[in-house]
């Protein structure tokens, strides 16, 4: 399914809809089969030892899923994660922002499902891979 949103389109949502979040993500790609969405790692998105915090690796993987349902069904600010799993698999790159591929596996009319692998810029192995489940309001 080809995207009704572009990568403008869906940014200038999130600095509406999230300001809160909307400065620490940025979208690299979308097409019909996946986003891939940044997020620009800082010393606030850090854990001691200096490596990427487990919270901010579930926001990147649940903003990136968020962003590819939006891009097929257009600007649904209710859209509400429902449920999320996340594999940590390795440690992220220090001083390297992530990166978060996602594809929605299902978009049906009340639930979306999304796989994402999360990789550290520039690095072959995923440092971790989430599932995301979210539900889609009836249509008004």
């Amino acid at each position: 399914m080809e995207p009704v949103m572009d990568k403008q389109a869906l940014g200038v949502f999130l600095a509406r809809e999230f300001p809160q979040v909307a400065q620490d993500f940025e979208i690299d790609a979308l097409s019909a089969e996946a986003i891939a969405v940044r997020l620009k790692v800082s010393e606030r998105h850090l854990r001691p030892g200096g490596t990427v915090s487990g919270p901010n690796i579930f926001a990147l993987a649940d903003v990136a899923v968020y962003l590819a349902i939006l891009s097929r069904i257009g600007p649904v600010g209710l859209s509400v994660t429902t449920s999320g799993h996340v594999d940590f698999m390795r440690k992220p790159e220090a001083g390297r922002d992530l990166i978060g591929t996602a594809r929605l596996l299902k978009l049906g009319r009340v639930l979306a499902v999304g796989d994402v692998l999360v990789h550290s810029e520039g690095q072959a192995e995923p440092v971790a891979r989430a599932s995301m489940t979210y539900s889609i309001p009836p249509k008004r």
